[in-house]
């Protein structure tokens, strides 16, 4: 690892002026590349001290061994010449985008005597017009089948097209009127270019004026009684409208506009392009790329310009370019996407309307995009297995850690305390094994006691389980510690279980933390770690390695240790650990709010042992508001079906010693509703409870 002042410039040396710099590793690669306003404000940056540094940063001025630069006269400049060398360079540290697939584009080969329409992928050639690109290679033929009726331009390969002309006899399309024949001189090859620059125009968008022009000549047709060129012309017109329809209309102004949205996590970030062209969506595309730098949403669309953008002119670039967040500074990039394409290039976030309403539809698709990736790259096994490697490697285990669990701590200001423990074995997530703990050993916000609490009372319960094969407390659901649930959703992901025998007791009960995990991970820092260890230690535990995943920089802390383990961003160890953590939290909060809901539809009839939903409901529904239940007499109760005199007088007692809420208030209108309702009461349907808490407003403050 190399001292960053070994190669740090001398004061003064670096020009106060727009550039390109490079760092260079001790092989004389290129491992980065960036621009700047000011190389020496910018440079200064990266020499500075490395505890101050974000770990992206750190990891890449330890690995350089040089830097060098390159003054130029603008932003501008700097910014194409940035494009240059990392298409040039490939360096390692720099956010690249992948694409996904090789995109399909529908081709005009406009540089060829007889042009021809084609699919083609991979690289522009100059002289070809390009349409899409589209999600698959049949939709263009699609499209293309439906538009050689009325403009039959030649679609057959060289080979083809060389072969009918030596004999003089047309391909099967040239017998069927979709395709022109030019190969046997049907048509001049003037007149077969203007047919095909009319093609170009249509797929461009200018739809409208030869519609008209289709239909005023079949109008004529029928005034003059040519109706079969009439019907003709009629079905031209309706194989036109039909190819139309392919791409619905988005965008009323009829706008030229690429949409770019990016969703994106603490690794990676994915981008869509939506290419609207005369107000149709006429294209799609999407990019993946792993966050090997310290990157901002900014200039995450800065890269998907330059990569969008960098080897298009002209009409490639549309005069609008709707982005979610703008580069900052915007004028440079502005400036140069304006003269990509030779006149003025509007670059702006939408704020309201269809655009808007638009861009949240290419945010969803750039969202699902991500998800979609995650997911195959989670199932891949290969990928799990190192990722395994990795983190046993990083942290220092004998093995790799074929079960991990993970545990989190979540509350809403300090009130319903829960935790979540999760489990992954092999990489994969086992929900069947999951539990939920309410936390019991005090009251308040202390997310360190409650992790100690937590710790201890799954390995106790673990210890116990190792000793003993008797029975487990009455009262206690199989596989709960008190406090603690098992996952609702278990049954229904869609998991392979193990042999009945590896999770079951000999009378056919099921195990309860009764397997030891190699690694546990716990969502904080360096305290929550020495809490999690402290309670390991405290109750004997030696064997099972633990570590802390703090979410603002992605370390790994280890107990004991001052400084935290650095993985890099594109460890597939640290993909899994996040994951995990990741997967905690979720199950945390949805355990926090559920509990925090049943909180907030509480009724004193809760507390009457023996009265189930059903009968609550009845007494609801006969006396129409728990008020009036409250007022009733043990006799009047009795009269509710399903109600005898022992249970009334349960009722009774328990309804004397609640205390009552106060007045309900309408949250929408401020107004104290009738004095005859109470709060938590129901006067509507049966099974419908209402809120008696204040609406959730304070859900951006959980943990």
């Amino acid at each position: 690892m190399a001292d960053p002042s070994s190669y740090r410039p001398r004061p003064g040396e670096i020009p106060d002026s727009p550039g390109v710099y490079r760092f260079r590793d001790e092989h004389r690669r290129v491992i980065y590349v960036g621009k700047a306003k000011s190389l020496r404000q910018r440079l200064a940056n990266y020499f500075q001290d490395l505890a101050g540094l974000h770990p992206r940063t750190r990891s890449m001025v330890t690995t350089a061994a040089s830097v060098e630069w390159t003054v130029v006269s603008t932003e501008v400049e700097a910014l194409q010449l940035e494009y240059s060398w990392i298409k040039e360079y490939d360096p390692r540290f720099n956010v690249k985008y992948r694409d996904d697939k090789s995109y399909p584009y529908l081709a005009v080969t406009m540089n060829e005597e007889f042009p021809r329409v084609q699919v083609m992928r991979g690289h522009k050639k100059k002289g070809v017009r390009y349409f899409g690109p589209y999600a698959h290679a049949w939709a263009i033929r699609d499209t293309v089948d439906l538009m050689l009726r009325v403009f039959p331009v030649r679609t057959c390969s060289a080979g083809v097209f060389k072969n009918a002309a030596r004999t003089g006899r047309p391909c099967l399309l040239g017998y069927i009127g979709k395709c022109s024949a030019p190969c046997v001189e049907r048509i001049s090859p003037e007149d077969h270019r203007e047919l095909a620059e009319e093609f170009c125009d249509f797929m461009a968008g200018r739809t409208g004026t030869y519609l008209r022009r289709l239909e005023r000549r079949m109008a004529e047709a029928a005034e003059e009684m040519e109706y079969e060129r009439a019907a003709r012309l009629r079905d031209d017109i309706g194989a036109l409208k039909k190819a139309m329809e392919k791409n619905a209309v988005v965008l009323a102004d009829a706008t030229d506009a690429d949409l770019i949205a990016v969703a994106e996590d603490e690794l990676e970030a994915a981008v869509q392009i939506f290419h609207v062209r005369g107000g149709r969506v006429r294209g799609q595309r999407g990019w993946v790329t792993d966050k090997v730098e310290e990157i901002t949403t900014c200039a995450l669309v800065e890269h998907a310009l330059q990569q969008l953008y960098g080897e298009e002119t002209g009409d490639a670039v549309p005069r609008e370019v709707l982005v979610p967040a703008l580069p900052d500074p915007v004028e440079p990039v502005q400036e140069w996407l304006t003269g990509r394409r030779g006149a003025n290039v509007s670059l702006r976030v939408p704020q309201r309307g269809d655009k808007k309403a638009l861009m949240e539809t290419v945010q969803r698709n750039a969202q699902q995009a991500l998800v979609l990736h995650k997911t195959k790259r989670a199932s891949d096994l290969t990928t799990r297995s190192r990722a395994l490697e990795e983190i046993s490697d990083a942290l220092g285990l004998d093995s790799a850690p074929l079960r991990i669990e993970c545990y989190d701590i979540s509350h809403l200001q300090g009130d319903d305390v829960v935790a979540s423990m999760v489990v992954f074995e092999d990489g994969l997530a086992r929900k069947s094994e999951y539990r939920r703990f309410q936390i019991k050993g005090f009251a308040g916000q202390d997310d360190v006691r409650s992790m100690h609490e937590v710790i201890t009372r799954r390995f106790r319960r673990y210890l116990a389980e190792k000793e003993r094969t008797g029975e487990w407390t009455d009262g206690e659901e199989p596989g709960a510690e008190p406090g603690a649930q098992a996952d609702p959703g278990a049954a229904s992901a869609g998991l392979a279980e193990p042999p009945a025998s590896t999770l079951t007791e000999d009378d056919g009960r099921p195990k309860r933390f009764a397997y030891p995990p190699q690694l546990v991970v716990v969502d904080g820092g360096a305290p929550q770690v020495a809490a999690a260890q402290r309670a390991l230690d405290e109750l004997g535990i030696d064997d099972i390695a633990v570590c802390g995943l703090a979410k603002r920089l992605e370390e790994v802390w280890l107990p004991g240790d001052d400084d935290p383990v650095v993985l890099p961003r594109t460890s597939e160890g640290l993909y899994l650990l996040q994951r995990i953590r990741d997967e905690a939290h979720r199950f945390a909060i949805t355990y926090q709010r559920a509990k925090r809901a049943k909180r907030f539809r509480s009724s004193p009839l809760d507390d009457v042992p023996g009265l189930g939903e059903t009968r609550k409901q009845a007494l609801i529904k006969h006396f129409g508001s728990l008020k009036r239940l409250r007022s009733a007499t043990i006799e009047q109760i009795c009269d509710v079906p399903g109600i005898g005199r022992k249970t009334a007088e349960t009722i009774v007692a328990a309804l004397a010693q609640a205390v009552p809420g106060g007045p309900a208030v309408n949250t929408a209108t401020g107004e104290i509703m009738d004095d005859t309702e109470e709060p938590g009461q129901q006067t509507g349907s049966p099974g419908e409870p209402v809120s008696t808490g204040a609406p959730d407003e304070r859900r951006g403050q959980e943990r």
